[in-house]
């Protein structure tokens, strides 16, 4: 079936079944959910296959079971957000006599997904949360950087939904984009931002409403009451899960002048803690392609060649030069200046930037002289410091003392703003993103004296009024 037939067919079947119920958006939910359980190996296989090597335990962790919570999460409340919100009416008195005021949520339609390779099934079952407890369909386009794993998924939703309720569809660039032209209802894109510059262009022909979510130079901002130690290990944990594939990694860390040495310390034992060895070791993960291997190695070379202290964080001393897979080791980049691709590009990978500081307002002005990034990190127990980065910086999400991390609360709205992305999900915000608010005002029986002096000939009650509300 060609896409636009498919997109066709969906906003057909749309239209003839009506508003699914709730039972319907629930048992739709619980399907994706028993596909994840159900095809677990079989996800971690493939993933595993299209990296190279990619850590078992980390698949399950970031794109089964990171599937399965947004999806229960919104399987178990999307019956309290599909009930309609009352609002005021204006004036406010109009509900004495019987005027009511409210929004209703109304499924859109047929919504496209077009999802990347870093984590490509949380990033298709994820926004799916949202797209079903919100009554629509579903057209998907999975990364071809991942082919087994989107072929995988093709399967997988074949197998128990009709093209009519989800259709999958699989290609290169030349599919991608004509999928991007398609008149869906909304699409949400997951990606780079030179990606959704192309991506907004072509949606704008048939005014489709977007969700992009992008990535951008994350940066972590050390205060000076961090505990290094703590502070070095979770960030280091960020920027080696999936090998710093991340659209929220921590992209470059500013610290205190004085900090930077022992914070290069931490962070070199807390990734000998993590990964003993890296070569060879499963829980290490690949970049995905050549293409991306010579980018990320391109950054390294090029802040070597500008001055860069360039430090590879590699427990046993291993060349990894010669090997099976693409792994780079987690590699800090000190002393780097603007001039630096390092500095200039989204990294993703397992490079990190660290540059010092002298003052908080430093710090904070190089943050707000760069595009808007879709994450933003402090650490320190400084209640006041940390109050006036909150203030001071504009960021898609904040995660405080930790990284990456307020991505998986469901109660929180994930997106960008800017560069980074527009539009959010997760929870009732994934609900109410996907969903159409249709405002709904019902006027009272009474034809009383106000309403009707609002209708011709005016006189004096008309006037009166207007006299209330236009002087000063």
């Amino acid at each position: 079936m060609d896409m636009q037939t498919a997109l066709e067919r969906q906003k057909a079947a749309h239209l003839r079944d009506g508003e699914a119920s709730a039972e319907l958006r629930i048992e739709r939910i619980d399907r994706c959910i028993r596909l994840l359980r159900e095809n677990r190996t079989a996800i971690e296989d493939a993933v595993n296959a299209d990296f190279g090597s990619r850590s078992r335990d980390a698949t399950a962790v970031t794109d089964i079971a990171g599937s399965i919570g947004p999806l229960t999460h919104a399987r178990d409340h999307l019956r309290t957000w599909m009930r309609p919100e009352k609002r005021k009416t204006t004036p406010a008195i109009l509900s004495l006599f019987g005027a009511r005021a409210e929004v209703r949520y109304q499924p859109k339609g047929v919504v496209g997904v077009i999802s990347p390779w870093n984590f490509p099934v949380n990033l298709t079952f994820g926004p799916l949360a949202g797209i079903l407890a919100a009554g629509n369909r579903a057209m998907i386009k999975p990364s071809e950087y991942t082919p087994a794993t989107s072929e995988l998924m093709k399967t997988m939703f074949a197998s128990s939904f009709s093209e009519e309720e989800i259709a999958v569809v699989t290609g290169g660039p030349e599919v991608g984009e004509a999928f991007s032209r398609l008149a869906f209802d909304h699409l949400i894109f997951t990606g780079a931002t030179s990606v959704a510059r192309h991506v907004m262009r072509a949606a704008a022909e048939n005014l489709v409403p977007l969700t992009l979510e992008l990535g951008g130079k994350s940066p972590v901002i050390l205060g000076r009451s961090a505990d290094l130690s703590t502070a070095a290990a979770r960030v280091m944990n960020g920027k080696t899960l999936n090998a710093g594939q991340i659209c929220l990694a921590p992209d470059y860390v500013l610290a205190p002048e004085d900090t930077v040495d022992g914070f290069v310390e931490a962070a070199r034992a807390a990734v000998t803690r993590m990964f003993p060895t890296l070569k060879d070791n499963p829980d290490y993960t690949s970049v995905v392609a050549q293409r991306h291997y010579e980018r990320i190695t391109g950054y390294v070379e090029d802040a070597r060649a500008k001055g860069a202290r360039v430090i590879e964080l590699k427990p046993e001393g291993e060349d990894l030069t010669q090997q099976e897979h693409r792994k780079i080791a987690p590699t800090l980049i000190l002393d780097p200046t603007d001039d630096m691709k390092v500095m200039q590009e989204e990294i993703f990978g397992p490079v990190l930037p660290v540059k010092g500081y002298r003052s908080l307002d430093d710090a904070i002005a190089y943050v707000n002289g760069r595009d808007r990034p879709l994450g933003l990190y402090y650490f320190g127990d400084d209640a006041a410091e940390r109050e006036k980065v909150l203030a001071s910086t504009t960021a898609g999400g904040v995660t405080v003392n930790d990284v990456v991390m307020h991505v998986a609360q469901e109660e929180l709205p994930f997106g960008g703003v800017g560069p980074s992305g527009m539009g959010s999900y997760h929870g009732v915000d994934g609900f109410r993103e996907f969903s159409h608010r249709k405002a709904v005002f019902t006027q009272m029986k009474k034809d009383i004296g106000p309403l009707k002096m609002l209708r011709p000939p005016y006189g004096a009650g008309i006037r009166k009024y207007l006299d209330s509300q236009l002087k000063a």
